[in-house]
């Protein structure tokens, strides 16, 4: 990255500006903007999210909000309620107080002296959804949004449930944030109130994952603040992005299709990174993308900014399986518009073990069968990309051999994808809770298997409609599993693998008991979303500039990280294990002298193919010290199962100079519901 101090306006910083809400309750946002911005007032920019502004996100927020603001924009990151020094508690994601406190936000960003009335929203994952939640609320400064690894259907396609599957990272994320709400304010802000407010949180939090956990299919739960159960309530333009090793990789060709506003898509070939700091690379200049966007948008500049195709996406070419790469290669293509008259979707029949190269077979052949062990998953990598530690799919190999397989013949020329596989399957099975997982894989000549995409499907959703319908076991369904969208190249010489598991994890939670499916050959079908290789990019070799940012804040790196992702078997009690430990170290902010530790440890056991024997565990510690201030968080939340239920113990503990100052512990009981 090339950071840049030469910028247009000078920038001041208000470290600590209080924001009220409606109800009374003190936000607290950090603003930088122009210091011309005094007499000459300019937009607003808010950036609004749970992650701490003072410390734990500070050093991100420091490339890129002294950029903006630089570029003659006022930007404003506040701290959702209940999170660093802003009041209250942040008691679950997305409801209808955070919503409201964001509106508040906005009409006080507005109405400052320094700003000119017109307002954007900008983010990465909660911001992101944020920004797009507000937007339909369609409040009256608000002109235009630029939303990073985003959703709109907090249900089908966040880190909960995919395809009425319930994902680990339901579990993980849910620790995550048992952490984040629980931690206390900075003193050196709000003072002598910080005690009080830190046990407030910490007397009134609870762990997310019960909320979750009690609503397991599509319910107004998930149907609030999820912008696809009404598209038409956007009514700003949208620049959306995100990344191929995301698990938010679906969302943006679907607002792209959808929304009727101006839009601009992008998708590289990133995890859950803003694209300036996009890994794997290539990052880009990403925030030179924005300021145009803001600029026509907020400021009338006539600049081009919807020229060109609506979606810009990096075509991945093939490489040799890993958990992490520094660059994937590939080149950018450009598509006029989504759905894109340039892919056509290609289906092929799944006969015995190979994918035909014809259309669909008109008559059903004989069943084919599988019924997965609980180790296939195991190289799956998580859901979401964070590339810390490395956390992609490894060689899928050993997977398979777990798993229905199905090959193409060695391709004789390029074959390229960008969308949405699916796969049609005519099939049976032996429960009446079943779950299918397909992957899509790159076969090199050596049979190396690179995982391009994958998708889940709870059987029992198979109708799509969010009431589950238990299955007849023996009974023939027809099912159809959609996988993450993706944009792939497949040289000659290599075989597209389909895959199918009964299992997956422990991405996936399993079914109750295991369960042998049955696929029909012949009119069980692969589709893939297939673009010409002659097809013209429409864009230049190198569409965007140089990744750009202000120069990040000084820290100081006081203990070394640690970041570990192991897979453990012992073959004496077939006891297997997944275990994951993301260590920040202790960082020092130099400028306030505060020290920060960050720990988080995960835990996926399973005992031989026991479908109730497996458990997740997520364990957080949270530390900040400065002079005799010494205060740290502990949460540790752990899940199991039987046939009927999910099992949850969780516990929270509050440590001031050492000495334990609060303790709760649950443990609660929620059923089963056809998952």
């Amino acid at each position: 990255m090339r950071y840049v101090s030469n910028l247009p306006h000078a920038v001041k910083e208000e470290e600590h500006v209080v924001v009220p809400a409606r109800d009374g309750t003190r936000l607290s946002a950090r603003v930088w903007r122009p210091v011309s911005s005094d007499t000459e007032p300019v937009p607003g920019v808010l950036e609004y999210i749970p992650y701490r502004k003072r410390d734990l996100s500070a050093v991100r927020d420091s490339i890129h909000h002294p950029y903006l603001a630089g570029h003659g924009y006022a930007c404003v990151r506040v701290d959702l309620r209940g999170t660093g020094e802003s009041e209250g508690v942040l008691a679950d994601e997305y409801l209808e107080q955070e919503q409201t406190d964001a509106e508040d936000v906005l009409a006080w960003l507005a109405e400052q002296p320094w700003c000119d009335g017109n307002t954007g929203m900008m983010g990465i994952s909660w911001g992101a959804f944020a920004a797009l939640q507000t937007a339909a609320r369609r409040p009256p400064s608000l002109r235009a949004v630029v939303l990073a690894s985003f959703t709109d259907d907090r249900y089908a396609d966040d880190m909960h449930y995919m395809g009425g599957a319930m994902l680990s990272d339901n579990l993980a994320e849910a620790g995550t944030m048992f952490a984040y709400a629980t931690c206390p304010p900075d003193p050196a802000l709000v003072g002598e109130r910080w005690r009080d407010m830190w046990h407030e949180r910490m007397e009134n939090t609870r762990p997310w994952i019960l909320n979750w956990l009690r609503h397991q299919r599509r319910d107004d739960y998930w149907r609030h603040a999820s912008v696809c159960e009404d598209y038409s309530a956007v009514q700003v333009p949208v620049l959306a992005s995100s990344g191929w090793a995301d698990g938010y990789s679906n969302a943006v060709t679907r607002v792209l299709e959808h929304l009727d506003v101006p839009r601009k898509g992008l998708v590289g070939p990133w995890s859950h990174k803003y694209p300036h700091l996009g890994e794997p690379g290539p990052a880009i200049g990403y925030l030179q993308e924005v300021v145009r966007w803001w600029d026509h948008w907020l400021k009338g500049v006539d600049n081009g900014v919807m020229d060109g195709p609506m979606l810009q996406a990096w075509m991945q070419d093939s490489v040799p399986p890993s958990t992490s790469y520094e660059e994937r290669p590939g080149r950018w293509v450009g598509e006029p518009s989504w759905p894109s008259p340039h892919i056509t979707p290609v289906s092929r029949a799944l006969l015995r073990h190979r994918i035909a190269a014809t259309g669909p077979a008109p008559t059903a052949g004989e069943p084919m069968t599988v019924q997965s062990p609980l180790s296939v998953g195991q190289f799956a990598g998580k859901w979401a990309s964070y590339n810390a530690p490395p956390d992609l799919p490894y060689d899928q190999r050993e997977e398979d051999g777990g798993s229905l397989v199905f090959d193409t013949e060695p391709l004789t020329e390029p074959v390229e994808i960008l969308g949405s596989p699916s796969v049609e399957l005519d099939l049976a099975v032996s429960e009446p809770v079943a779950t299918v997982a397909a992957r899509i894989s790159d076969v090199a000549p050596d049979g190396s298997a690179t995982r391009v995409t994958y998708g889940v499907l709870n059987l029992t959703h198979r109708a799509g409609t969010g009431e589950p319908e238990l299955l007849e076991p023996g009974r023939r369904y027809r099912a159809t599993v959609q996988l993450n969208g993706v944009a792939q190249a497949f040289p000659p010489g290599h075989r597209i693998r389909l895959s199918l598991s009964t299992s997956y994890w422990p991405l996936v939670w399993p079914a109750p008991r295991p369960a042998r499916l049955s696929v029909y050959e012949g009119t069980s079908t692969l589709t893939l979303p297939v673009r010409p290789t002659a097809e013209p990019d429409e864009l230049p070799q190198q569409p965007f500039g140089e990744p750009e940012g202000c120069p990040p804040l000084a820290s100081t790196q006081v203990t070394a990280p640690e970041e570990r992702w192991e897979v453990r078997r012992d073959l004496i009690g077939y006891r297997s294990a997944l275990e994951i430990v993301k260590d920040r170290g202790t960082v020092r902010i130099d400028d306030i002298g505060l020290d920060t530790g960050l720990r988080a440890e995960e835990r996926y056991t399973a005992t031989a193919d026991d479908f109730t024997s497996v458990a997740g565990e997520t364990a957080w510690t949270m530390r900040f010290t400065r002079d005799d201030w010494d205060v740290r968080v502990e949460t540790r939340t752990r899940m199991r199962c039987s046939e009927e239920e999910f099992h949850v113990d969780a516990t929270l503990d509050g440590y001031e100079g050492g000495r334990r100052v609060f303790s709760r512990t649950w443990n609660e009981t929620v059923p089963r519901d056809a998952l």
